[in-house]
């Protein structure tokens, strides 16, 4: 079993940038698809961006496309989300998640995932 943990995130303003990372810990990820996802107030989780065990492939939600970008460390047992030209529909709870696989599929739906992190609180101030 693998325990996550997010972090990097924060306040920022639009138009401005974060980094957020997701270290597994218990086992190694690099058996595991990846995926972020984001739960915005009062609003149900969303699938935000998803990448394969290897990193070759990836997929993204249309509002992301071309300004978030996930990628993976194995070696170093981390998944990163880009978020740039954020905007304030952008903020939300971030949660990463992980499905253990051994293809090289992607995941985008919430039920697909076994296990979570707790989450990192992104703000967008206008």
């Amino acid at each position: 079993q693998v325990q996550l943990v997010e972090s990097g995130g924060g306040l920022v303003q639009a138009g401005g940038s974060l980094r957020l990372s997701c270290a597994g810990s218990g086992r190694t990820i690099s058996s595991y698809a990846m995926g972020w996802f984001r739960q915005a107030p009062g609003k149900e989780r969303e699938f935000v961006a998803a990448i394969s065990w290897s990193g070759g492939n990836t997929y993204y939600a249309g509002s992301v496309k071309g300004r978030f970008t996930i990628s993976r460390d194995n070696a170093k047992n981390t998944v990163y989300l880009q978020m740039n030209s954020l905007k304030p529909e952008d903020t939300a709870i971030y949660y990463c998640a992980a499905k253990p696989t051994y293809g090289s599929g992607i995941y985008t739906r919430r039920n697909e995932y076994d296990y979570w992190g707790q989450g990192t609180q992104v703000t967008v101030s206008s």
